[in-house]
């Protein structure tokens, strides 16, 4: 258990399979609303929650995904979804909304130039993916604790490097609080998928950046 900066007292536990609608709701609805390459987009929540779904199985199995509840409701404040790095893509993925392959491609070029060079391994490098927190548990360190409480989690489990694409400013803050370090980044303004400018309304945004940090050892 935790306190937050406004003193609210809050769990975070590791991810199973019963948190799997609550954890679909919740990151459907602060990435659509707030995340400015799913706005960008026009994803509606149904199809941000499929898109949630998909991975739900593999983070039960996985046990890298973190969720934040109140410790007096038992409400779901906040959820990071997290994999490893090396795991295969969910089936169904490629079923979903044509609104997500704007935001795979740019995602994917981040990728592709921080893997230049590297090898990914089963067990080393744990990647985070989805961070939400509900908007009435806002400005509280929610956020920050998940990603916190994920990388913990991650090293001891023997991880031994942490990768987050950071798509909005807010999170490029907090990574950057937590050590993270920036490997990669994309523009918003110069990106184009199928000569489209799918992202030119969110210029201003600047662009995702992919940043990684190295875990220190649990014992």
């Amino acid at each position: 258990m935790g306190a937050l900066e406004n003193g609210g007292r809050v769990n975070f536990t590791v991810f199973t399979a019963a948190d799997s609608d609550e954890m679909a709701q919740l990151l459907s609805e602060a990435f659509v609303a707030r995340d400015p390459p799913a706005v960008a987009a026009g994803l509606r929540s149904s199809e941000f929650e499929d898109f949630v779904r998909l991975f739900c199985p593999k983070a039960a199995n996985e046990g890298l995904t973190i969720v934040a509840r109140s410790a007096d409701t038992g409400e779901m404040m906040g959820a990071l979804l997290a994999e490893d790095s090396a795991s295969a893509a969910p089936a169904g993925i490629d079923k979903l909304s044509a609104k997500f392959h704007p935001i795979f491609d740019i995602l994917g070029q981040l990728e592709a130039e921080y893997r230049v060079g590297r090898e990914v391994h089963a067990g080393e490098s744990l990647h985070l993916f989805l961070l939400g927190v509900r908007e009435r548990f806002g400005a509280q360190g929610v956020a920050h604790r998940l990603v916190a409480e994920c990388v913990a989690n991650g090293a001891r489990k023997g991880y031994r490097v942490a990768v987050a694409e950071a798509t909005n400013r807010t999170s490029q803050h907090i990574f950057r609080h937590l050590e993270f370090v920036e490997r990669a980044r994309a523009s918003y303004s110069a990106h184009r998928f199928e000569g489209r400018a799918v992202f030119a309304s969110i210029a201003s945004h600047g662009g995702p950046i992919l940043m990684d940090r190295l875990l220190r050892p649990v014992f």
